[in-house]
C-alpha cells in the first residue's frame, strides 16, 4: 500500500496520529472485506478473520463503520475488493496443485490469508511499508491472532527500496513456484516504481503467477463514470494517496511484456461479474467499466 501522511482511522473509526502513518486505503479495503461477511448473501469470499483483525463484531460494523453499505456504488466497490481477493486465492489454490510453495503479497495491508493458510507447504511473504506493517502487527496482537512460522514480513517502500534484495534477505526462494498478489497498489505507484518491481520479479528463475488490478484512463470512461472517478480521485488525494497511473488494456499488456510477463487473463466488469457474481439477487456486482483484474505469468 502507498505511504501516507496525517491521520489514519483506528479500529474504532476515530482518527489517530501515528508516526509515518500507515495506509488509509488498507483500512478501507479491510472494512469492505469485513462488510462482505455481514451484508452479502451468499458470501463469495469467506474470511473468518476479516472482522476479528479490525476488533469488530457484526453489529458494530453495521452500526458504526460504513455509510450506506447497500447503495449501488458501495456494493460495487465491495464487489471489486471481493473479486480481486478471490482471483488471487483461486490462483494460489490452482498453482499449489502444480507445486507452488510461496505466496507473495505486495502491499499486503490487512490481508488475513497468512493466518488462515490451509496449505502446509506454502510460505507467505507479506510486503508493505514499515508503518503499515507496524500498525497491522499491533492489530494482530490486540485481536489475539498469532502469526504462524510460515509468515514472513518484508518491509519495503516500492518507491525507494530494492524489493528483490529485501525478499532474499527474508528467505524468499527465487527459484520456487510463486503466486504474487499485487492488489490495490499499482494505481498509486509511479511508473518507475511499477516497472522496477515488474522487472525484478519477472527476472527470477522460478515459475511465477501475478494477479494485479488496474484502472482505465478517464478518457475511456462514459461521462457518469468520469464524474465518479473524479470524486474518488479527490478523496484518495485528500487522504494523501493520490492515483498516479491508469492504463488501457494494450498499455498494461505492453508494460508487462517489456518486463518479462505474459498476460493470461484480463477481466473487465462483465467478466468479473460472470465469474463471481452471476445469478445473485442482492445486487452485488461490479458497476461500470473502469476497474479490471489481470493474471499474468512469466513462463
Amino acid at each position: 500500500m502507498p505511504r501516507t501522511c496525517g491521520a489514519v482511522a483506528d479500529r474504532n473509526g476515530a482518527n489517530s496520529l501515528i508516526e509515518a502513518t500507515p495506509s488509509r486505503t488498507a483500512y478501507r479495503v479491510a472494512l469492505r472485506r469485513a462488510a462482505h461477511q455481514v451484508f452479502d448473501d451468499p458470501v463469495v469470499f469467506r474470511d473468518p478473520l476479516a472482522l476479528r483483525i479490525l476488533g469488530m463484531t457484526r453489529d458494530k460494523l453495521e452500526l458504526n463503520q460504513l455509510r450506506a453499505p447497500r447503495r449501488p456504488y458501495s456494493r460495487s466497490l465491495r464487489a471489486f475488493v471481493v473479486a480481486r481477493a478471490c482471483l488471487a486465492e483461486d490462483t494460489l489454490r490452482d498453482e499449489v496443485a502444480r507445486g507452488a510453495t510461496q505466496y507473495l503479497l505486495l502491499g499486503a495491508g490487512l490481508d488475513t490469508f497468512a493466518y488462515r493458510n490451509p496449505y502446509g507447504d506454502v510460505r507467505v511473504f507479506e510486503v508493505d511499508h514499515p508503518a503499515t506493517q507496524l500498525w497491522k502487527r499491533s492489530l494482530l496482537r490486540e485481536s489475539g491472532i498469532v502469526p504462524p512460522e510460515s509468515c514472513r514480513y518484508v518491509s519495503v517502500d516500492f518507491e525507494e527500496d530494492d524489493l528483490i534484495e529485501r525478499l532474499l534477505a527474508a528467505g524468499f526462494d527465487p527459484g520456487a513456484t510463486t503466486v504474487i498478489a499485487w492488489l490495490g497498489v499499482v494505481p498509486y505507484l509511479t511508473a518507475d516504481a511499477m516497472r522496477s518491481t515488474l522487472r525484478g520479479l519477472g527476472s527470477l528463475p522460478g515459475t511465477k503467477r501475478l494477479v494485479l488490478d488496474y484502472s482505465l484512463p478517464r478518457a475511456m470512461l462514459p461521462p457518469n463514470e468520469q464524474l465518479a472517478l473524479d470524486s474518488l480521485s479527490a478523496r484518495v488525494a485528500q487522504a494523501g494517496e493520490p492515483f498516479q497511473q491508469f492504463f488501457a488494456p494494450e498499455e498494461i499488456e505492453r508494460e508487462l511484456g517489456d518486463s518479462g510477463w505474459e498476460v493470461l487473463l484480463d477481466l473487465d466488469s462483465f467478466g468479473i461479474n460472470a465469474r463471481y457474481f452471476s445469478g445473485r439477487c442482492d445486487g452485488l456486482g461490479v458497476l461500470g467499466k473502469g476497474a479490471r483484474l489481470l493474471l499474468a505469468g512469466n513462463a
